[in-house]
Formats: C-alpha cells, sequence, structure tokens
C-alpha cells in the first residue's frame, strides 16, 4: 500500500504537472498505514483490522471514485 501510495505522487501527467484531488489519498494511507501497524504492534489487532479494511475500502470505493470521473483516463475508456 505504501508503494502504490507514494507511487500515485509521479502520476501528474493529466493535471498539467500538478497534483489533483484523487493526491489527497496519499498522505490518507501513509497515516493509515502507520496507525495500522503501530495498533499491530501495540497488540491491538482490533484497532489494527479496523484501520486496515478502512484504507482498502476507501481506496477501493474513495479513490476507485474518483479515478472513473469523466475527463479522467478510466473516466474515458468507460464512458467513451
Amino acid at each position: 500500500m505504501a508503494v502504490a501510495a507514494l507511487s500515485a505522487l509521479a502520476l501528474r501527467d493529466l493535471n498539467h504537472g500538478q497534483f489533483s484531488v484523487i493526491h489527497l489519498f496519499v498522505p490518507v494511507t501513509l497515516i493509515g498505514l502507520w496507525r495500522a501497524i503501530a495498533a499491530a504492534r501495540a497488540g491491538r489487532i482490533d484497532t489494527h483490522r479496523k484501520v486496515m479494511v478502512g484504507l482498502y475500502l476507501a481506496g477501493l470505493i474513495g479513490a476507485g471514485s474518483f479515478a472513473f470521473l469523466p475527463g479522467r483516463v478510466m473516466g474515458t475508456w468507460l464512458f467513451g
């Protein structure tokens, strides 16, 4: 997840070299990963599980929703 989040910082071609709204998920992901790892190391597995499920859903539903907006590459592929 960290590699995917950090690699997203290099994807700025579609916005004339600038970051877009979807890039807000990068710090959310990195902070969430830090929280999840800290919880697991402290033995709070239930908290770890909740944070990881939240990150998965935020990435799948949240970032995925932005990726399919009209005008974005995947939105253009999907909606023509």
